[in-house]
């Protein structure tokens, strides 16, 4: 049974903001109701509270059923057909998130006594001190018991168990000190019976959480393994399908492979013209040592932002507002992040991954290195203007409740769009510039490639590093940084692969709206910024006046 909360969700589902459109009105109340939610039923590795989030998304699906859908505009028909399949979507994760906690739960079979004493706390119960003391106590031993009994991990997906445990147990330990501060010093009777039992009983968390991610996944301070969480072929086609992208894991990756050929092929032409013949590798040694000086690459990012707006500008091919070009801002990346982010990030404020006086001399001369002139220019427009700081400033202002449909296709492949498309316009400035684009160029290829044959489970996080050395020419420790940022779990399954074919989509488009002469340049991209974050076939449906009907599916073969 639905408890009162989500009963009463249920039931305000049907007062959306009437000051907006009818599908616009319902996705603001929706974001507001889910953020009520989250924030209630909050307890980690609670399979409760997953079938309770589950049960919220149904009762919201349910509520599309009363929208007149043949009244609707065209926005509102794009809106409901996302919001549609967003619900859908959350009803699925909510499935794998529980498949996901049961895989681990022999690992943590405490579990099940700690997250009622969370989910009692948020329903403000009121707390049996002598009660939770005797619970703390007898978890304590268990847990210790648990510890014992852990074994070392005969194959690598004891590995992935064992660290995404781990990573499981961290959030419940935050959980469970979130809960004892609560009460300890405002309670004098719990703070009496429970300050023991609570030291024993967090102490045997952190000693079980540091052995899972330790000893038995191998992650130490000396040593950190890449350790990803392939999710298998059949997740990979749902998320393919909610992205509405018509193609097949397999026919993705040959996609990636002929870009390749095609990067290759022009990398071979930069290099001959440099000198080094067919030794593009050695090209990209040469590159690699045009850097700057410490201390002087944020004044060469803050140069290449404004030429790239220039360049734009110049060309008519975008607006840009004034005040999107005057406050966007810089910082300085730490070492620690570096570690995952090798290169510089982007938005609002771009994040210079340079080296700094703490870092070891081979650390430091990989991120010069790394971070070199030609490597720089070919996406510092990436990041800024016309790619992440334009993309952030226009999703602010336009059709804002679309947010809820963010996807990396658009995201990412926005910015990489502008990568190719300068390269047609003549961006470039001489062979080692070619050389840099393509070295970017090369490495989104290669993503698509590592990413999605490591989900399908046909190569290793270790692999996947080869592959990034040998055929990007990647140094081995940023290859390493660059897999362990896209499987360890902080990014999608898909993140990595949309860069070059949500690049490749608006290629496609562009093709068909500007190039045929249905819109002009500035026409086209404005509209793609004012639509929002939203997957592109949906996109090209409403740029292009398709009807979009209630039963819209994906279909578009973009890659001709």
């Amino acid at each position: 049974m639905l408890t009162t909360l989500f009963v009463l969700a249920a039931l305000s589902v049907a007062e959306p903001d009437p000051t907006l459109p009818p599908v616009a009105g319902l996705i603001e109340r929706y974001r507001a109701d889910l953020g009520s939610f989250e924030r209630f039923d909050d307890a980690p590795m609670s399979p409760a509270a997953i079938e309770r989030y589950e049960a919220f998304h149904q009762d919201w699906l349910g509520s599309l059923e009363d929208v007149s859908f043949d009244g609707l505009d065209v926005d509102g028909r794009a809106d409901f057909v996302l919001f549609r399949e967003h619900l859908r979507f959350e009803i699925d994760q909510a499935e794998h998130e529980l498949a996901s906690l049961r895989e681990i739960q022999p690992l943590a079979p405490f579990v099940a006594d700690i997250v009622p004493m969370l989910e009692a706390h948020r329903r403000m119960e009121p707390l049996d001190a002598k009660l939770a003391a005797e619970t703390l106590d007898r978890l304590a031993g268990e847990i210790k018991e648990s510890t014992k009994a852990l074994k070392d991990a005969e194959g690598e997906r004891d590995r992935v168990l064992a660290r995404r445990a781990s990573m499981q147990l961290d959030r419940l330990i935050w959980a469970l000190s979130s809960w004892n501060r609560f009460y300890d010093g405002y309670d004098p009777v719990f703070s009496w019976w429970c300050e023991k039992p609570y030291d024993a009983c967090i102490r045997a968390l952190r000693e079980h959480s540091k052995k899972l991610r330790e000893q038995v996944a191998g992650i130490t301070d000396d040593e950190d393994p890449v350790i990803g969480d392939p999710v298998g072929r059949d997740v990979l086609l749902r998320m393919l399908g909610h992205e509405m992208i018509a193609y097949s894991p397999e026919e993705l990756i040959e996609i990636a492979e002929r870009e390749y050929d095609w990067c290759l092929d022009q990398m071979l032409q930069a290099s001959d013209e440099l000198g080094f013949g067919k030794d593009w590798k050695a090209a990209l040694e040469h590159v690699r040592s045009l850097h700057v000086e410490p201390g002087r690459q944020p004044a060469m990012i803050a140069e290449m932002a404004r030429e790239a707006t220039a360049f734009i500008e110049d060309n008519d091919l975008i607006t840009v507002p004034e005040l999107c070009k005057r406050t966007w801002r810089m910082s300085m990346m730490s070492p620690e992040r570096q570690k995952v982010s090798p290169y510089f990030l982007g938005g609002e404020t771009i994040i210079v991954s340079y080296p700094t006086d703490t870092m070891e001399h081979a650390d430091k001369l990989a991120s010069m290195r790394g971070n070199n002139r030609h490597f720089a220019r070919a996406v510092v427009h990436h990041e800024v203007i016309p790619g992440h700081g334009l993309q952030r400033f226009m999703m602010d202002r336009y059709r804002t409740h679309r947010g809820l449909f963010y996807t990396p296709f658009w995201m990412e492949g926005w910015a990489l769009y502008w990568e190719m498309r300068l390269w047609d316009m003549g961006f470039a400035q001489g062979p080692e510039d070619r050389v840099g684009m393509l070295f970017w160029r090369m490495h989104r290829c290669m993503r698509i490639i590592f990413s999605l044959r490591f989900h399908l489970g046909e190569i290793t996080a270790s692999e996947a590093v080869d592959l990034l050395v040998d055929r990007v020419g990647h140094v081995r420790q940023n290859a390493t940084a660059e897999v362990r940022r896209s499987v360890n779990g902080d990014y999608p399954p898909l993140y990595q692969a949309a860069y070059m074919l949500g690049g490749l989509q608006i290629l496609a488009l562009h093709e068909e709206l500007v190039e045929n002469g249905d819109m002009t340049e500035r026409e086209f991209h404005d509209a793609i910024l004012r639509h929002n974050a939203i997957p592109i076939e949906m996109l090209r449906a409403i740029m292009s006046g398709e009807t979009i009907d209630r039963d819209f599916e994906p279909s578009w073969r973009f890659a001709g």
